[in-house]
């Protein structure tokens, strides 16, 4: 929350290092992108010239080289198409560049809190500036007390500037012996439903991004330049409107399952946008449905509660009977109806769905334990025992929170 002079000068110190980053950028793409180390020899004396602090300089240099490295791993993954595409072509063919608001990493040295007085104090082209107010939440001010840990990003956003502090909290003791699962099953009608009856239903944000879109529409018609400004806002009004939501289900889901002493099963959809065919008005709910970032609050808060999570196949769970086990494409009726062919049980198809999750869940984390059984005892082999060979043995592999 700087002033107007405080404002000015955190502005003017945004634009100055994130174009230094550009001519940092422009310099590593000529020398074939070098190593930071080999960089910095090209590049450390013109930044110190241009006005910029040594570890100002040192993190212009480090963040432009991690840039490189960011791309060149979207490169492999094949996220920006592949060899060949338009998308891909154009950014192999220049330096990668950065925006005049673009983040900006602070140390200790740059950036120092003063958690009482609610200040920091942060390195800025026109010196140091002191005293600058900031404002957060109480248990946020707790949680950059007890657990703020290495650098922090400045960025600046419609007129608003924002530090992005990294907190690093341990991890509670994982439950070792959970008393059952909960399985959830993600979609995009219902966002989760979970084999304990909750369900979180996806209307009011289906129809948030139904007005989003209507709106994209006329302002990507009208093509001012005022009309891009303003879809770059209603985008990220979106996202944090997607993201709240998100996180409170994760919350009520993690925190049901610590309550009852329960584990946690989560389907592993990755990729299923490259698997599944839709038509073309149903691509957009797909790929704005947002499962991943469902996954991740919810891996997060169970490591911070202490709550074991599996991630389980999804094949055929919403085909198979979680009474009886049958499986039948016939089965699911419709998108809210399952009817067994074979038992006759009817229920909702996202609860029957959450169940079979939840027994796959119980399987994974059976197969994925320690195993206990007791060493064997050293004892002399016998006759008998020479002969005939010992029983295979067989170690599960140990669990990892977050994985299967």
């Amino acid at each position: 929350m700087p002033d107007a002079m405080q404002a000015s000068a955190l502005s003017v110190t945004l634009r100055t290092v994130n174009d230094a980053a550009n001519w940092v950028s422009a310099v590593a793409f000529e020398q074939g992108v070098p190593r930071e180390y080999e960089l910095r020899k090209h590049t450390y004396s013109e930044l110190k010239a241009r006005g910029l602090g040594a570890q100002a300089a040192q993190h212009v240099i480090k963040k432009t080289r991690d840039a490189y490295t960011t791309l060149k791993a979207n490169l492999r993954a094949g996220n920006l198409g592949k060899p060949g595409a338009k998308r891909r072509v154009k950014a192999e063919s220049k330096p990668v560049r950065f925006r005049p608001q673009a983040a900006q990493p602070y140390d200790d040295r740059c950036l120092s809190w003063q958690y009482d007085a609610g200040t920091v104090s942060i390195w800025t082209m026109a010196g140091r500036l002191k005293n600058v107010r900031f404002a957060c939440s109480p248990d946020a001010l707790k949680m950059l007390r007890d657990h703020r840990k290495g650098e922090c990003d400045l960025i600046e956003r419609d007129g608003m500037f924002l530090l992005i502090a990294t907190c690093e909290i341990p991890e509670a003791p994982v439950n070792e012996d959970p008393a059952g699962f909960v399985g959830v099953d993600l979609g995009i009608t219902n966002i989760a439903t979970t084999s304990t009856g909750y369900r979180a239903a996806g209307r009011g944000l289906n129809r948030h991004r139904k007005r989003q879109l209507d709106l994209r529409e006329k302002l990507q018609a009208k093509g001012t330049k005022s009309a891009k400004r303003l879809l770059k806002k209603r985008a990220r009004k979106e996202r944090r409107h997607a993201a709240n939501i998100n996180h409170i289900i994760a919350k009520t889901i993690v925190t049901t399952a610590e309550r009852t002493g329960h584990a946690i099963a989560v389907e592993d959809l990755t990729g299923i946008r490259d698997r599944v065919r839709l038509r073309k008005n149903q691509r957009t709910s797909l790929h704005s449905w947002s499962f991943h970032q469902l996954g991740q609050y919810i891996e997060y808060k169970a490591k911070r509660a202490g709550v074991p999570l599996v991630y389980v196949d999804p094949a055929y769970t919403s085909q198979q009977c979680s009474q009886c086990g049958h499986t039948d494409r016939k089965n699911r009726v419709d998108q809210a109806t399952f009817a067994c062919r074979s038992c006759g049980t009817v229920m909702h198809a996202d609860d029957n769905a959450s169940h079979n999750v939840a027994r796959k869940g119980e399987a994974v984390w059976t197969a994925g334990r320690e195993s206990r059984v007791p060493a064997t005892p050293q004892v002399a082999q016998t006759e008998e025992a020479t002969r005939q060979p010992a029983a295979p043995y067989l170690q599960a592999r140990s669990f990892r929170t977050g994985s299967s």
